[in-house]
């Protein structure tokens, strides 16, 4: 085969630092269109980029460029600078060290979309945390308690 052809879709989801909510309706519009410009920079076109309060979920196509660490390190990085320019209640912004980036059926995109979308209904029965680790356990993922929270 002559092409490298490819066409993943992921679901990236990462909190704020000890997950402080710094994600109130002043910022998240700008900061969810900021997450997918950087995404979109990076070559990984998003799809739909939302959360909550603490933390943020984006759906995107991974580009064949780049690692999924790359992605991930930029998002937050980049992000991070932008959030402690927006005003003096969010200078101490930072993301949690940790991330989870799971593949995502091209079937079921539709599916994540409206999750996605849905986060503030979503989180009015279910913590971060518990959204987390229902993740973690729907993708078979081991992990230590201690280690996922910082």
């Amino acid at each position: 085969m002559g092409q490298s052809l490819s066409k993943v879709y992921v679901h990236l989801i990462f909190s704020t630092k000890h997950r402080t909510n710094f994600i109130d309706k002043n910022i998240e519009k700008s900061l969810f269109e900021y997450l997918g410009g950087i995404c979109k920079g990076l070559n990984c076109n998003p799809i739909q980029v939302g959360g909550y309060r603490n933390h943020v979920h984006i759906l995107c196509l991974l580009s064949k460029k780049i690692t999924q660490i790359k992605l991930l390190e930029e998002v937050k990085k980049q992000s991070s600078k932008w959030m402690k320019t927006k005003g003096k209640k969010y200078e101490e912004f930072y993301w949690q060290d940790g991330y989870g980036i799971f593949s995502v059926n091209p079937k079921e995109v539709e599916i994540v979309v409206e999750y996605i979308k849905s986060q503030e209904k979503h989180h009015q029965r279910k913590s971060f945390q518990d959204e987390f680790r229902a993740f973690l356990n729907q993708y078979n993922v081991e992990f230590d308690e201690k280690y996922v929270w910082d």
